[in-house]
């Protein structure tokens, strides 16, 4: 069922006037233009009648851009089908790594370099963890990260989700070492090194970046500041990982149903309050408000925001999982849906069959002609 509202509306009525008074880069221009495209005749698709009433239905394509509210679901599935793929018989952590606001306005200049970065800081922390014998591990780990640079109220928070299997493989490749089921590094330590890294990375790459109007010492208030790294209780399952990973993965800064009210240049939205025990609350900004931290998370062309490390790396992961698996000699029992239809899988997910003829109920909708893209 369609939302009331949709992030598309807002553009189509008040993107104009936010273009007219601020300026966009090419990316944020293309996110807008494709979710305001999406699944309207501007990007074609085809039609469909019933083959028991006759009821004639268009059904047009998706943009397929991945900041898009509507065009995740099966995205994410098929990602989550390879990842059923890759897990092992053991219990997972999730850590998130937070950087401060005061690095905020430094960041959103340098996007590329320094959400790279974020990511180089995180793997090099967890490597050096793993590599240290107080922690009595002393191998290389595996690490899942996902980037996501939103708060609940639409403001720029650069945060990576990071998502470890329970110990490491080690240096030599003939030993799991396990870790604890409820430990597996100290947080308070992990997010001084954390901040160590990264501040590090930013200071050798401070030359060559573009700093913000503000001349205050970002840098150091950076360093003034206490860092964070938040740990999660383990996961107890493979099905709890694939839980969190479909909530995590491919998720964009809003999501259509979250829009309450659009009107007289205002868009109303909820958002759960951290501060108040995750309460539901609503926010009402103005439309122009409201597009720019939408566009606040629009990522570089090509920029990669799920990234693997260790020996979930891309270049080693399916030799090292399957050694894996043998040297702790367990099975991973995984319900799979590799071989469903995007039919059954729609059904599955939202009980609802796409096919059903919406106008009798009773028969299937089958194609009967292809519809061309209108470029008017």
């Amino acid at each position: 069922m369609k939302p009331q509202f949709e992030v598309a509306d807002v553009f189509r009525l008040y993107g104009d006037e936010y273009r007219q008074s601020h300026a966009t880069t090419s990316e944020q221009r293309k996110v807008m233009a494709a979710i305001m495209a999406c699944r309207t005749a501007r990007l074609g698709g085809h039609q469909e009648v019933c083959d028991h009433c006759g009821h004639l239905r268009n059904c047009y394509n998706s943009c397929r851009n991945r900041h898009c509210p509507k065009c995740q679901t099966m995205t994410k599935e098929r990602w989550l089908e390879k990842r059923r793929e890759e897990l092992l018989p053991c219990g997972y952590f999730h850590m998130v790594f937070t950087v401060p606001h005061v690095l905020n306005p430094l960041i959103l200049k340098n996007e590329r370099e320094l959400l790279g970065g974020l990511f180089s800081a995180v793997r090099d922390t967890v490597f050096a963890f793993a590599a240290d014998p107080q922690w009595r591990l002393e191998g290389k780990p595996g690490l899942l990260t996902i980037l996501h640079t939103w708060s609940q109220t639409l403001i720029d928070h650069f945060h990576v989700h990071c998502l470890i299997p329970a110990g490491v493989l080690s240096q030599n490749g003939r030993r799991w070492v396990a870790s604890k089921d409820d430990f597996l590094f100290h947080v308070v330590s992990l997010a001084k090194e954390f901040k160590k890294r990264y501040l590090g990375l930013v200071q050798d790459k401070l030359h060559a970046l573009t700093l913000p109007g503000d001349s205050s010492d970002f840098l150091q208030a950076a360093w003034e500041k206490d860092w964070i790294v938040y740990a999660k209780k383990p996961f107890s399952g493979p099905e709890q990982v694939l839980a969190y990973l479909g909530r995590y993965t491919h998720r964009v800064a809003l999501a259509n149903h979250r829009i309450k009210a659009i009107g007289d240049h205002r868009v109303t939205f909820s958002y759960k309050d951290r501060s108040d025990e995750n309460r539901t609350k609503t926010m009402d900004l103005p439309a122009t408000e409201f597009i720019r931290r939408f566009l606040l998370h629009v990522l570089p062309y090509r920029f990669m925001k799920i990234r693997y490390f260790g020996f979930l790396a891309n270049n080693c992961k399916a030799k090292a999982i399957l050694l894996i698996r043998r040297l702790m000699g367990k099975a991973t029992a995984i319900l799979s849906f590799a071989k469903e239809t995007v039919r059954e899988k729609m059904l599955r997910l939202s009980g609802n069959d796409i096919l059903r003829c919406p106008h009798c109920q009773q028969g299937t909708m089958r194609f009967l002609t292809l519809l061309y893209a209108d470029s008017s």
